[in-house]
């Protein structure tokens, strides 16, 4: 660093031979990676194209370590005489400043030159990784280098999902705004892209789903351990490692684990980045059918706002006389007389003393009196205090309250229809608003997966939180549902609601032989619903 504080290291970047010095800083780069430590000016002449001179190469490496990007030391090494000894020879080495540089500046062109993705891949990636973290967590002792291993590789694609979805969605907005597009290939590419976003959200909802469940998984197995074993791993083939040392890589892991968990699971006053980037993917379809449109429109009609502008120029060009050009500009710009800027008691009661017409011209009318303040912002604002800040805490802790509430109706809702056991329509008996509404979004996602009346349908809720098993009883029966509306009837099924990502009850929660006759009772359903439902225990 020079003593203004600038990088010397990045100065050959500016210099005007900067191809010549990012090629000998490319060479030094490659033999380091072979773990060459030295090499001599013969040997960077070698690697270089023929094209460059000695000279240009000699001159280039003393710049380099001017700027601090190489050391040289002195070449003793095969000298015979006494006229070689006293011949300055030089061995070149990359420095560890130098070697930053070089790999800033390949970050910086990877970065701006690599696309962005919105990797679904990543996802399932993600999902199968805390899987295997939730297994090592129930482990006693933990294995270290395994729970290692699992960190470093779910942190490795967590990074590579958010900076590439980072990447996209800027790519994405530039596309919308048509900055730098090429619009023929743009409306070409608008199906694809579009059939790309809508794949991605949907698996993206599913994903997030499931890796929350995950994520609360192995914090109820406990973080602590895992994240303080991964440090002791971090520090294990280091010489001399410190106790600042251990709380310092747990403080790392620990940010990692919160910067993973905060991007899938929102907080009661944010959501999560997940959520953001569903929202974002989601947005942009309408906003590219409607650039789309516009391109469109701007074809069929060939006019836009451009377009019109220079006709109205060329009109005014070709005007004979300052009156047609007036008159041109009131039928542009529709400007008609405007006889009140302001109205208060003193206008009001001025103009009903002296009546002034629409149509007369402002050379000939009175002047309107403004304020300094109005001419100076725009605005005019009353004199006297400002009105006070009302309260709104009362009214937001009563939002908060009902949707409290109404979370719990959802919750209990979701208790009485996701039993898990098979059950008849006719045999719900009376459903209240909320769990009659969730129970008609239930049975029409099952609904319209079925082709023949016969069929059993088995599939999953919107949110993809219920697994649902719908089939029809065979004995022709009719089954009533009461509710507070009325009554809805319709032919009898068997209905069967499943948690997808509820956690395993505890050993003993559940009678042994209530759950036998349940599993029981629900294999015989597929092959005759009507003898096992006789079956089922009461």
């Amino acid at each position: 660093m020079s003593d203004d504080g600038r990088l010397r290291v990045f100065a050959y970047v500016n210099e005007a031979k900067v191809g010549t010095y990012r090629a000998v800083m490319q060479v030094f780069t490659d033999a380091k990676e072979r773990f060459g430590l030295h090499l001599r000016p013969a040997d960077v002449r070698s690697a270089l194209p023929e094209s460059l001179s000695d000279e240009a190469v000699a001159s280039a490496l003393a710049s380099l370590c001017a700027w601090g990007n190489l050391t040289a030391d002195v070449d003793t090494a095969e000298v015979a005489t006494v006229e070689e000894f006293y011949r300055t020879r030089y061995l070149y080495q990359l420095t560890a400043e130098g070697e930053a540089a070089e790999r800033a500046l390949r970050l910086y062109h990877d970065t701006i030159t690599q696309p962005g993705e919105l990797q679904a891949a990543a996802l399932a990636d993600i999902r199968d990784l805390l899987g295997e973290l939730a297994e090592l967590a129930a482990a006693d002792p933990l294995d270290d280098a395994k729970v290692h291993r699992v960190l470093t590789q779910l942190r490795t694609r967590f990074e590579e999902l958010t900076a590439k979805a980072q990447a996209f969605i800027g790519s994405l907005q530039r596309t919308i705004d048509l900055q730098g597009v090429d619009v023929e290939a743009f409306v070409a590419y608008k199906d694809t892209l579009i059939e790309y976003l809508e794949r991605f959200i949907g698996e993206l909802v599913l994903a997030t789903l499931e890796i929350v469940a995950r994520i609360e998984q192995v914090e109820r197995r406990g973080t602590a351990a895992l994240l303080t074993a991964a440090a002791r791993r971090d520090l294990v083939d280091a010489l001399a490692p410190t106790a600042e040392d251990a709380t310092a890589a747990e403080a790392r892991w620990r940010g990692r684990w919160s910067g993973l968990r905060s991007w899938f699971i929102g907080a009661p006053d944010a959501p999560s980045q997940a959520e953001i980037l569903r929202a974002r993917a989601r947005s942009a379809i309408p906003a590219l059918l409607a650039a789309v449109a516009a391109i469109n429109d701007r074809r069929v009609t060939r006019s836009d706002r451009v377009t019109d502008l220079r006709t109205l120029a060329r009109w005014f060009a070709e005007a004979d006389t300052d009156a047609e050009a007036h008159r041109l500009w009131r039928a542009a710009f529709a400007l008609t007389p405007a006889r009140h800027l302001q109205i208060n008691a003193d206008t009001l009661d001025a103009r009903d003393a002296e009546p002034v017409p629409a149509h007369t011209s402002w050379l000939k009318g009175d002047p309107l009196r403004l304020s300094p303040r109005l001419r100076a912002s725009g605005r005019h604002t009353k004199r006297g205090r400002p009105a006070d800040v009302i309260d709104r805490s009362e009214e937001k802790a009563l939002l908060a309250a009902a949707l409290d509430a109404e979370a719990a109706q959802v919750e209990a809702a979701r208790r009485r229809l996701a039993t898990g056991r098979p059950v008849r329509l006719s045999e719900l008996g009376e459903l209240d608003p909320v769990v009659f509404g969730l129970f008609l979004d239930l049975l029409g996602e099952a609904l319209t997966g079925k082709v023949r009346p016969g069929d059993v349908v088995e599939t999953v809720s919107g949110d993809g939180t219920l697994s649902i098993r719908l089939a029809p009883t065979g004995d022709g029966r009719v089954a009533v549902i009461a509710t507070t509306f009325g009554h809805l009837s319709g032919p009898d099924h068997v209905l069967e609601i499943r948690e997808r990502f509820a956690e395993p009850a505890p050993p003993g929660g559940v009678d042994a032989a209530d759950a036998a006759d349940d599993r029981r009772a629900a294999e015989r359903l597929g092959a005759d619903p009507t003898r096992a439902l006789a079956e089922v225990p009461a």
